[in-house]
C-alpha cells in the first residue's frame, strides 16, 4: 500500500503523522549521482508546515536525514533511506476520533480496513504529513532530471473560484518554472496570489476550508518514451499523483476541456521549429498513445477542501452506531493547495525519472 515503483526504481514511504519519525526508502538509484543536500533541504522547506496564515500552525523543520545510500555527496547504488523526525505533535487532540468519524476523512474507512488497530493520531498513515517523505524522493528525482536537461515545476492554478494564469502549454520554459519555485506563494500572477491568500484566510476565519487546482509541467523530457494501453505516461503519473492525500482528479493537456472542442480545434498541428518536430499547440499535453511527443508534459491536479474543519458537524459513532455531533480539534491547513505544489512536483518528477532509468 505504501510502495510505488516500476522497472528499476521504487520508493517505500513509512511512518505515521505522530510517530517518532517518517521516511522513505528509494531503491534503484544509479550509483555516482551527485545530490545537493542544501537544495534538497530548500525543496523540503517549501512543503514544511507552520510558515504562513494559509497553512497549519503545526511547526516542523522537515530537515531530511540520510541514513544510507549516499556518501560524499553522491549516491552509492544502495537503497537510499531518509527520515524526518516528528517533534510538534498534539496527539490528545485526536482521542475522540478512535470511535467518531470526521466527515470527508478516512476515519471510518480506516477503522473498517484495519479493524480499529490503525493509528488515528494526526490521521496516522493517512495524513498529509506523509507527503514529506514523498517530497524527499521527488526532490532527489528533480535534481537527477535536471542533470538530464529536464525541469519539473508547478503553480497554484486556482483556489476555489480565484484563478492564476495558466502555463502556455506549447511554449512554457524551464526558466518560467524555476521563477515560480523561488516565490513564497507559488503563482504566476502575484495579484491573483494575494486574492487567493485572502480567500483562504477568510475561510479559516469562518472555520471552513477551500480546495483548488495545481498545474504542473515538465519541459525537456525526450520524445518516444512510454508505452500504450496500461503502461502509458498518463497511467504512471496518475498512479503516483493519486497517492497524495486530498487529490480527487488528474487531467493531462486540455483534459476535460477537450470534450467541448471539435477535432479540428483539439488536434495539435505538426510543424518544424528550430529544426525539431513539434506541434503548434499542445492540447495533448506532451503525451500521445501513452508516449512522450517531446512537447512539454502538462497536467492539472484537483484537491478537495481540507475535511478537518472546526465547525460542528453531523456524524456517527461507528462503534456504538449512534448519530452524534463532532467538533474537530487539532491544527489543520485551511487549504492544502499551497503546500501541495511541491508535492505534485515531487510525484511527477519521481514518476518521470522512473521512465528513464
Amino acid at each position: 500500500m505504501s510502495v510505488w515503483g516500476r522497472n528499476n526504481l521504487k520508493l517505500s514511504i513509512f511512518g505515521e503523522s505522530h510517530g517518532a519519525a517518517i521516511g522513505v526508502v528509494i531503491d534503484g538509484l544509479s550509483a555516482g549521482e551527485p545530490i545537493d543536500m542544501e537544495e534538497l533541504k530548500a525543496f523540503c522547506a517549501r512543503r514544511a508546515p507552520g510558515k504562513s496564515s494559509t497553512s497549519t500552525k503545526r511547526k516542523e523543520a522537515d530537515i531530511p536525514q540520510i541514513l544510507s545510500g549516499m556518501l560524499n555527496g553522491k549516491t552509492t547504488g544502495a537503497p537510499l533511506c531518509a527520515v524526518i523526525q516528528n517533534s510538534d505533535t498534539h496527539s490528545q487532540d485526536y482521542d475522540n476520533l478512535k470511535t467518531t468519524a470526521r466527515p470527508g476523512h478516512a476515519d471510518y474507512t480506516a477503522f473498517l480496513r484495519y479493524s480499529g488497530a490503525n493509528d488515528v493520531r494526526g490521521s496516522g498513515h493517512f495524513s498529509g504529513r506523509l507527503t514529506a517523505p514523498l517530497v524527499i524522493a521527488g526532490g532527489i528525482a528533480k535534481q537527477l532530471l535536471r542533470h538530464r536537461g529536464i525541469e519539473v515545476g508547478a503553480h497554484i492554478l486556482s483556489v476555489q473560484n480565484v484563478k492564476d494564469r495558466a502555463f502556455d502549454a506549447a511554449t512554457v520554459t524551464a526558466q518560467e518554472l524555476l521563477k515560480i519555485q523561488g516565490k513564497e506563494f507559488p503563482v504566476i500572477d502575484d495579484q491573483s496570489g494575494e486574492m487567493m491568500i485572502q480567500q483562504i484566510e477568510m475561510a479559516a476565519k469562518h472555520l471552513n476550508s477551500l480546495g483548488g487546482v495545481v498545474e504542473c509541467c515538465a519541459v525537456g523530457f525526450p520524445a518516444g518514451v512510454g508505452s500504450p494501453m496500461f503502461d502509458g505516461i498518463e497511467n504512471i503519473l496518475s498512479s503516483i499523483l493519486f497517492g497524495i492525500p486530498a487529490v480527487k482528479g488528474v487531467e493531462f493537456g486540455a483534459g476535460f476541456d477537450a470534450t467541448r472542442m471539435t477535432g479540428a480545434e483539439n488536434n495539435d498541428y505538426y510543424c518544424i521549429r528550430d529544426g525539431e518536430i513539434c506541434t503548434e499547440t499542445n492540447n495533448h499535453g506532451g503525451i500521445l498513445g501513452g508516449i512522450s511527443s517531446g512537447m512539454p508534459i502538462t497536467m492539472r491536479v484537483a484537491f478537495k477542501p481540507t475535511p478537518s474543519i472546526s465547525r460542528t458537524q453531523r456524524t456517527v459513532n461507528f462503534v456504538t452506531k449512534e448519530e452524534c455531533e463532532l467538533v474537530v480539534k487539532g491544527r489543520h491547513d485551511p487549504c492544502v493547495v499551497p503546500r501541495a505544489v511541491p508535492c505534485v512536483e515531487a510525484a511527477a518528477a519521481f514518476a518521470l525519472l522512473s521512465l528513464l532509468v
